[in-house]
């Protein structure tokens, strides 16, 4: 098809389906292929271009006094025509046709419009390089394209599938499916998409494939049978298909047999729009599609300039009115005649075209404009030629862009020079949308997204339910409205496509050997671990002073554990203190009011109240044992345990000495052993063994003091709280003088446990010291194999049996004497005791 003006602008359209012979020639001869299968979506498309050409004419503004023809060419879903097409209209070596009325040749072409084909255009933007003629698809989606080292003269008007997968990913992302198929054909167009889509999957981390299968061009149903088979058995329900119509036809027919339901499909541009798939047969299958489909445009003025079309029309050419024939043959179903009377196929039976049929009252798609997409691409591909022409001619001498500043010349147009142009040109349409080209030649990308609904009364209806635009800040930005979504579900809800489901907060991803990233088992974060995320891939360790709680899903304080005042064993403790500590005051009561007495006044009373005050201390002392601790009751606890210890059985050290040196003096010549027991010295004696383990506390407490500690080695979740001696050196001093004086005691009382009963008080001090020293021999394993605050439990038990062993052997009997048998408590009877013996 071709138009006269100034300017040439070619256009490649697909207008028949199919081609005679498989083998392309390129010649002139009569054996050249023939196209059949006439496209009236094609047509419709290469007329949009002559609709647009012709506004531009007649747009006082645009181009004013340049007139733009064109030269289309029909592709015929072909390679090797399409290319022959290209080299013609690039080498000036086309078809001729009237330029004018004087003048018949060939047209100079300036800027080709097409194809429709990735394969197609590929290899026809590869040569068209080599002249810098500008080539501008309508419909040519691979990403390829986009490189402009092997395709610096190409643009488009269509977003590349590199945006269009961005945009499936989205959807994707926005429903949460991440276990998809993906279908593609088995040309360009499919396997560039699919390894964009593979590419963006795997650098976004939002799902997986669960398979990838290549649909094939010809009907082969041994390989269908197989791809559908796949499906069947694949846990996925979201299946991606970048392919074209065809090959959507034959896979659909192998879903239909084998009634494969229940899956959510997403179709690439390709087929989104293609009423040929909306048949009842199909639609079960099919209906709530989600497509991605290139944006919507209207043009005012397309239908009736549609309907100036005639096969008679005297403005037509030759050519141009051979293909109107096959158009008119096609939607009216007739067939004109030949110059001899002839049917043009030679068949017989078919209703003749008269040519006065009227198009207006036939139903076709050619006159449905409701839905113009690719025909909105080819518009604003010509109008982008158009205004990169304009400015181009608006270029001021000795301020152009070329050698020398200079401007290019109408007369002398070189293809390059509009192509300079053209990676230039901005400008807003009618219907209100910027067309500009970026450095790789690619449109602003933005595409709506498409929904199949399908009505009760069987009625197919493609409803837009969104957009996906690439904002200024280079961020793909999707718009949907969930609400106008058919879903073909009978939950009428948006399925579940993962093949393992989220992880909860508390566990984390463990991917199944040999299977795909998404293909995981959730496990447990282990104690002292947490994942307080969905899907975590790992446990995250919580600080030292804090645990997991028993969901893992975050770190909580470790409890404090310590010898409390509010635990039973704490309770019990503190309780036997008191109640010891009572009792020494009691006894005190006893003995103070009973102080005139012999049982009290034998054997220097004094001694005994002291042992009776430093027992109250060794009981009240314990207390510092129980509750947290702290640096204070860390230090005071060791150094008033030791000290009343030692201030205790120093006292009795010095009653057991007495005993001996009285009973030394009722011998002859043992008087003399008497003074060096007086009331000074026995206190003297007792001031100074106290005052030795006063030292060895202090030089402890100076040297490497006890400390509170957070032990963390017992347990993980919980913090033991204890008082770390500091020196063990000086802790085994301390309990090591406890010890000598008590083993000296013990000796000493048992060398005068039979001496006579009138001076023997050393029976009780023996029976005492036993007690103790038993008690604290124990205490030392014990002490060193209980952990945390059993070993302060076991510390303070040995204080308080130590002392209730003590008071209640060195005070018992002479409490019983007092209280029980008060006839006993005078001196005649304690001197009268033993005498026989003696």
């Amino acid at each position: 098809m071709h138009k006269f003006g100034d300017v040439i602008l070619g256009g490649i359209f697909e207008m028949n389906f199919f081609t005679a012979f498989s083998e392309m020639y390129f010649t002139s001869e009569p054996n050249d292929p023939i196209c059949n299968g006439f496209d009236v979506l094609g047509f419709r498309q290469a007329q949009t271009m002559a609709f647009a050409v012709d506004e531009i004419n007649r747009n006082s503004k645009l181009l004013p006094n340049i007139t733009l023809g064109y030269s289309l060419y029909d592709s015929c879903s072909n390679l090797g025509i399409s290319f022959r097409a290209a080299l013609s209209m690039t080498s000036g070596r086309g078809e001729p046709f009237q330029l004018n009325e004087s003048c018949y040749g060939y047209p100079p072409v300036l800027g080709i419009v097409g194809d429709s084909s990735s394969t197609r255009t590929i290899a026809i933007s590869s040569i068209l390089s080599l002249y810098s003629l500008p080539m501008v698809s309508y419909f040519a989606t691979c990403s390829c394209l986009s490189d402009r080292r092997q395709f610096p003269s190409f643009f488009r008007t269509i977003p590349s599938d590199a945006f269009q997968v961005r945009a499936m990913l989205q959807i994707l992302r926005r429903f949460g499916w991440t276990w998809v198929g993906l279908l593609i054909s088995d040309d360009d167009y499919g396997r560039h998409a699919a390894r964009s889509f593979q590419s963006d999957l795997a650098q976004s981390g939002g799902g997986c494939l669960a398979y990838l299968e290549a649909l094939p061009w010809e009907k082969d149903v041994a390989k269908l049978q197989r791809i559908v088979g796949i499906m069947k058995k694949s846990t996925s329900r979201v299946v991606i298909v970048f392919a074209h119509e065809s090959s959507m036809l034959n896979l659909m027919e192998e879903v239909v047999k084998q009634n494969i339901t229940g899956l959510q499909w997403m179709a690439s541009e390709a087929w989104t729009a293609a009423k040929v798939l909306h048949t009842p047969s199909y639609m079960p299958f099919l209906a709530g599609t989600l497509g991605i489909a290139i944006r919507r445009g209207e043009k005012p003025g397309l239908m009736n300039f549609l309907l100036t079309i005639r096969p008679e029309n005297e403005t037509l050419g030759s050519q141009d009115r051979t293909l109107v024939k096959q158009f008119w043959e096609n939607v009216f179903q007739c067939k004109f005649t030949s110059p001899h009377g002839e049917l043009l196929d030679g068949s017989t039976s078919e209703r003749l075209c008269t040519g006065n049929e009227v198009l207006r009252n036939i139903e076709t798609e050619f006159l449905d404009l409701s839905n113009l997409r690719p025909e909105y691409n080819v518009y604003k591909a010509v109008y982008a030629l158009a205004h990169a022409l304009q400015d181009m001619l608006q270029c001021v001498p000795g301020s152009g862009p070329f050698k020398g500043q200079s401007c290019a010349n109408l007369q002398r147009i070189e293809p390059w020079q509009l192509l300079h142009y053209l990676g230039r040109v901005s400008f807003t349409t009618n219907f209100g949308d910027q067309v500009s080209f970026d450095e790789n030649g690619d449109a602003l990308p933005i595409y709506d997204v498409m929904n199949w609904m399908w009505h009760p009364d069987g009625h197919t209806e493609v409803k837009d339910v969104g957009e996906v635009k690439e904002m200024a800040s280079k961020v793909d930005h999707l718009i949907l409205d969930e609400d106008k979504i058919f879903w073909n579900f009978y939950s009428k809800k948006p399925p579940r496509s993962v093949c393992s489901e989220s992880c909860p907060p508390g566990t984390r991803m463990a991917r199944k050997k040999g299977e795909p990233v998404c293909c995981f088992d959730c496990i447990p974060c282990s104690e002292g671990k947490v994942s307080n995320e969905t899907d975590s891939t790992e446990c995250t360790s919580c600080p030292e002073d804090f645990w997991s709680n028993p969901q893992r899903d975050h770190c909580v304080p470790k409890s404090m554990e310590f010898l409390s005042y509010l635990e039973p064993l704490g309770i019990s403790l503190t309780t036997a203190s008191l109640s010891g500590a009572l009792l020494c005051t009691i006894v005190i009561g006893v003995f103070t009011y009973h102080r005139t007495t012999p049982v009290v006044r034998a054997n220097n009373s004094e001694l005994s109240f002291l042992i009776l005050l430093s027992l109250k201390l060794c009981f009240l002392c314990s207390l510092l044992f129980i509750g947290q601790p702290r640096l204070s009751t860390c230090q005071l606890r060791q150094a008033a345990f030791g000290i009343s210890f030692v201030l205790c059985v120093s006292c009795i050290l010095v009653k057991t000495m007495v005993v001996l040196a009285v009973f030394r003096a009722t011998k002859p010549g043992g008087g003399s052993s008497l003074k060096w027991f007086g009331a000074m010295q026995q206190r003297g004696t007792v001031v100074f063994l106290t005052l030795i383990q006063a030292a060895i506390c202090t030089t402890w407490l100076v040297s490497s003091s006890p400390a509170p500690h957070k032990n963390t080695q017992y347990h993980n979740d919980k913090i033991i709280v204890e008082c770390v001696v500091g020196s063990t050196v000086g802790f085994g001093v301390l309990l090591g003088y406890i010890g000598l004086l008590a083993i000296l005691s013990f000796l000493l009382a048992f060398l005068a446990r039979n001496l006579p009963d009138n001076f023997n008080e050393a029976k009780f001090i023996t029976f005492s010291m036993l007690v103790f020293c038993a008690v604290w021999i124990a205490f030392i394993p014990a002490y060193i194999n209980s952990p945390g605050k059993y070993a302060d439990a076991v510390e303070v038990f040995a204080i308080l049996a130590s002392s209730f062993g003590l008071l209640l052997a060195l005070f018992g009997p002479k409490c019983f004497i007092i209280l029980l048998k008060p006839e006993k408590n005078t001196k005649k009877a304690l001197m009268g005791r033993g005498t026989a013996r003696s």
